[in-house]
């Protein structure tokens, strides 16, 4: 059932984006020319490896490269390729993965298939048995400002609770006398006691505040 949801909200998405889809390729073309989508073989659930999906943002016959394994980075970005990458909008082309089946709206970000050290960590936590998503807990609490050590431990922390519907919600509303959140689902979400609340960040996200 949920596979099904996935690919017709994913569908209905694309036909929405479909504007913004060509503007965006519009930009890469004018910017750098063809080709407009980036492919990237990456680790699936239980290391099944699959194309990813994604804008282009770097220049042509860039090595394939972690971003944080990459040197001098910001000299092979595109023009337009920050402003993507800023609002993630380099990754909507990842809506054809979830219809494709290959990954989830959230799950932990699929890594690199050369990328061994994230790949063993997520062994020793059973992560890589979890279909990865567009946007995982870690992406919300830092993304690419954690280490490996500590994107495995925000998975591992979504692996245990996922069920709690920690992250999936439709649209969420504050209540002005209690801090606590609802979805349209009706489930009631409660910030861990160590934040004292959360907020909508990005395309897909929750991001905690942590206590002062």
């Amino acid at each position: 059932m949920g596979n099904i949801l996935n690919k017709i909200t994913s569908l209905i998405l694309i036909v929405v984006l479909l504007p913004i889809l060509i503007l965006v390729s519009i930009f890469i073309i004018v910017d750098d020319g063809f080709p407009i989508f980036f492919k990237q073989k990456r680790v699936g659930k239980d290391k099944t490896i699959f194309n990813i999906i994604k804008f282009r943002t770097m220049k042509k016959n860039t090595k394939d490269l972690a971003t944080h394994l990459m040197k001098n980075q910001n000299n092979k970005i595109l023009r337009s390729g920050n402003f993507l990458r800023k609002y993630s909008i380099d990754e909507l082309p990842q809506l054809i993965n979830i219809f494709l089946g290959d990954i989830n709206f959230i799950g932990p970000r699929p890594a690199l298939f050369n990328q061994d050290d994230l790949i063993e960590l997520r062994d020793k936590y059973n992560i890589n048995h979890l279909k990865p998503g567009i946007t995982g807990w870690a992406q919300v609490n830092g993304r690419d400002s954690l280490s490996i050590e500590e994107k495995t431990k925000y998975d591992y922390y979504y692996l245990k609770n996922k069920n709690f519907r920690i992250l999936k919600f439709d649209k969420i509303k504050k209540h002005a006398e209690m801090n606590t959140f609802v979805d349209t689902k009706g489930y009631i979400l409660i910030p861990p006691t160590k934040y004292k609340s959360f907020f909508i960040d990005g395309f897909f996200g929750v991001r905690f505040i942590k206590n002062d």
